[in-house]
């Protein structure tokens, strides 16, 4: 593990961010206008003279920014990139909180002398007035990794007249009690009040370095080399994106970037039970797409999704076979190509 780490770090140093655009991909960064005193960063990914059908909107997770989870500047490592080749408006938004997005006041104090910030009805929000920029008045198509997935599908059931499509990766839901690492037992449950979300470890936000980004990946990758799995140039331009998130990572040692603790909160909650929305609400065509070695979403939590979604115009749901919570930046014969059969073929009526 620690050479692997090495590896890694020496290779954060040789990847370039601010390389220019492969071929004709065009990248544009901008920002919307929030909720009052919040604006929210975008980036669009097109290719001139290759657009076609409705916007397709990229969130991320609990952890890692847009850009780090969805355009990597390596082969492999750009879904956003990937998607727009095949004809389609990518955006890629940062939730408040994170990346390039403003930061609310509690991220610029000690993260114990606040509660868990962002929590999804914010994140909804945000999304909202993302929608409301890249399709005024018409329709989008959404994919959200983890617990994006869950933040939009929340938005997707609070306005159902705006999404055409909808996927779910790797997503938690709710109604199931139950999970071997976030729900009750774990370090999230607060140990003076069994079936609460432990706040006063996690504060406001949570310092993440290099090192800690790995062990969940590489905990799910089922042989000893990490490197035949994972490409180590898109594992360093993970890591180098993730710490160029936080404008403040340099100024700590080891460098680490900081990630709201709200999303922590959520997803505890739907760990032990409790449905925050409810996708009988949702009228999209809907993907629910999970690895079948992701250690984030349950079975059950596909399960119960095929279940609600009842005013959904058409639902599929697809456990890749072998692939790990990170399939999309995984090696192409490791899942990743199957992925993008399956996200592009349902996307493909998006027209």
């Amino acid at each position: 593990m620690r050479l692997l780490l090495n590896t890694v770090v020496s290779l954060v140093a040789a990847v370039s961010l601010t390389a220019e655009p492969r071929d004709q991909v065009r990248r544009t960064d901008f920002h919307v206008n929030g909720d009052p005193g919040v604006k929210i960063a975008v980036r669009e990914v097109s290719v001139p003279g290759a657009r076609r059908g409705r916007p397709v909107l990229l969130l991320h997770g609990a952890r890692v920014p847009g850009v780090g989870s969805f355009d990597l500047p390596v082969p492999g490592g750009s879904l956003a990139e990937d998607l727009a080749r095949a004809g389609h408006r990518v955006y890629v938004m940062d939730a408040r909180g994170y990346g390039a997005s403003t930061r609310p006041p509690a991220l610029s104090r000690p993260p114990q002398e606040s509660r868990p910030a962002v929590r999804s009805d914010e994140v909804v929000r945000d999304v909202a007035a993302v929608v409301d920029r890249i399709a005024p008045g018409g329709q989008v198509a959404l994919l959200g990794w983890a617990t994006g997935g869950h933040w939009l599908g929340q938005y997707a059931a609070a306005n159902p007249g705006r999404v055409s499509h909808l996927v779910l990766y790797n997503t938690l839901y709710g109604p199931v009690d139950g999970h071997p690492t976030l729900g009750r037992g774990s370090d999230n449950e607060d140990p003076e009040h069994p079936g609460r979300f432990n706040a006063a470890r996690y504060g406001a936000y949570r310092y993440n370095t290099v090192a800690g980004l790995f062990p969940s990946w590489d905990g799910s990758i089922p042989v000893e080399d990490k490197t035949a799995w994972r490409d180590p140039a898109v594992a360093a331009a993970y890591a180098k994106a993730a710490l160029a998130s936080d404008p403040t990572s340099g100024t700590r040692t080891p460098p680490s970037f900081r990630a709201p603790s709200g999303a922590m909160e959520d997803s505890f909650y739907l760990a032990t039970g409790r449905q925050l929305w409810d996708a009988g609400l949702i009228t999209a065509r809907t993907l629910v797409l999970r690895g079948e070695r992701d250690f984030w979403s349950r079975p059950e939590d596909a399960a119960k999704l095929r279940d609600h979604l009842v005013h959904a115009r058409e639902v599929r749901s697809v456990e890749l076979p072998g692939a790990t919570h990170y399939v999309h930046l995984d090696r192409a014969e490791r899942g990743r190509d199957r992925f993008l059969r399956e996200v592009t073929s349902f996307l493909g009526l998006a027209g």
